[in-house]
């Protein structure tokens, strides 16, 4: 209850954006809420939609005692339990299980086991496992950070016997497409609503792997298992399994060193180091992305090597450490400068171009602006770029800019153009399910709350609480 917008919407007794704002903050769901409160989910349900007035002081004593808001924020006396010294956090869920990735040097069997064991536990999993994953906290720090050292280090051989495999290059050339089909309509649409596909073709590869296959063929396996994992670990992430995308995003490293593809492993710690960033953990991120740097620094191309300078910009933004953030950023630009229609780039880094380094820079400012008012044009100056480059057909990136953009407009005081804005981003937001995209709108409603006079802004406000209240 630190946070100025949720004790703003409590003192006004806005118990809309109050459920809204501990949605997003407390990662409570509306069911959740309404148990703690002895509300009914129907009635959480419609008081987010702002059709029910929470009037009662009886009804006021519920919330507050069942989501432990001191008293003084809604007008009421202490409550009895603030003299009480709190419980103790509640340990994970049980049932939750981190995937053996302890052993070093990684061994290419357990990593396909591990492959094996996910998929598994994933394809059917009901709604109790369904709810224990979504409550699962995402991994930070030494837990983190220290297993992943392994990937600089030779993998270690296999002491197994295998069946003769029968796959061959067609077979491989199959897979390898289908891997960049999930890959697009992922980075097009975001959204978890293909995951099941995903997994299914990732349970396919590991049972391949299972199998004795030529070299050739087993690198390219392991390569494809390294797409198909980094693919389902953003899936995992925008659906909110946030320790799960982080289980898939280590089976896409070790599959990648499998593969001896350096690349495409930074990669996967660039995607691990954006995660944290959304988690609020900027060093954890820098930890990942000067591994990422280490590891690929003599074989990544330039659109790699300026996609990592940006991550490592946007933890230095995070951590408050503006020159720093300039010095990565120019490096980006530098790196960008050098790439050519005629370098052999993986394909699934041809979307980082000029559109992409804007937005992304766009958004370091905005970090920027949170804190320093003065960065909110500039801001707002390289997300128009990205819009105008990139248009709306990558879904998720394109709802996000459009978020930003309208947070640009509220720091800068700017309420007309805000208010017009908040409206383009909400209806960029009906078109992809990212839960990013949800996190994102929840940010932005923040920026309405305190605003009851202005009904330009209230009419965003339900707007934006609408769209929060069905995603």
């Amino acid at each position: 209850m630190t946070r100025d917008d949720v004790r703003r919407a409590l003192q006004e007794h806005d118990f809309a954006a109050a459920f809204i704002l501990i949605k997003k903050w407390g990662g409570l769901s509306q069911n959740r809420i309404a148990a703690a409160c002895q509300l009914t989910p129907g009635k959480v349900s419609t008081i987010i939609k702002g059709q029910h007035q929470i009037t009662s002081i009886e009804v006021i004593r519920r919330i507050a005692d069942g989501l432990r808001i001191p008293g003084a924020l809604v007008g009421l006396a202490p409550r009895p339990w603030e003299s009480t010294p709190p419980d103790s956090p509640p340990a994970d869920a049980p049932g939750e299980r981190q995937p053996a990735d302890d052993d070093v040097p990684w061994r290419p069997d357990a990593t396909v086991a591990l492959a094996g064991n996910l998929t598994r536990s994933d394809l059917v999993m009901d709604r109790r496992g369904a709810s224990r994953a979504l409550a699962a906290a995402a991994v930070t720090g030494t837990a983190l950070l220290d297993p992943l050292e392994a990937w600089l280090q030779p993998a270690a051989a296999s002491p197994r016997t295998r069946r003769v495999g029968r796959l061959g290059a067609r077979d491989v050339e199959q897979l390898e497409q289908t891997a960049q089909a999930f890959r697009r309509w992922d980075h097009q649409h975001g959204g978890g609503l293909r995951r099941k596909a995903v997994l299914g073709q990732l349970a396919e590869v590991a049972a391949a792997l299972n199998e004795h296959q030529t070299d050739t063929v087993e690198s390219r396996l392991y390569r494809v298992m390294a797409h198909l994992s980094g693919t389902a670990a953003t899936m995992a992430w925008d659906t909110g399994y946030q320790r799960r995308a982080q289980d898939y995003y280590r089976l896409a490293l070790r599959s990648a060193h499998g593969a001896e593809d350096e690349v495409f492993g930074a990669n996967v710690l660039a995607g691990m180091a954006r995660q944290m960033l959304y988690r609020q953990q900027p060093q954890d991120a820098l930890e990942l992305v000067r591994l990422a740097q280490e590891g690929s620094r003599r074989v990544a191309g330039p659109r790699v090597r300026a996609m990592l300078h940006t991550r490592e910009a946007w933890a230095l933004a995070a951590m408050g450490r503006t020159a720093a953030f300039r010095r990565a950023t120019a490096q980006a630009r530098a790196a960008l400068a050098e790439s050519t229609a005629h370098d052999e780039e993986p394909y699934w880094i041809a979307y980082f171009d000029e559109a992409e380094l804007a937005g992304v820079t766009g958004g370091r400012l905005l970090d920027l602006a949170r804190q320093d008012r003065d960065h909110a044009e500039g801001a707002a100056d390289h997300i128009r770029q990205a819009l105008d480059r990139r248009g709306p057909e990558a879904a998720r990136s394109h709802a996000l800019d459009r978020i930003g953009l309208a947070e640009c407009h509220f720091l800068a005081g700017d309420v007309t153009g805000a208010v017009q804005e908040t409206h383009r981003a909400a209806d960029a937001a009906t078109q992809t399910a990212s839960t990013r995209v949800r996190d994102q709108l929840g940010e932005l409603y923040s920026y309405t709350v305190g605003h009851s006079k202005a009904r330009a802004v209230r009419d965003a406000r339900d707007r934006l609480r609408e769209l929060l209240a069905n995603r």
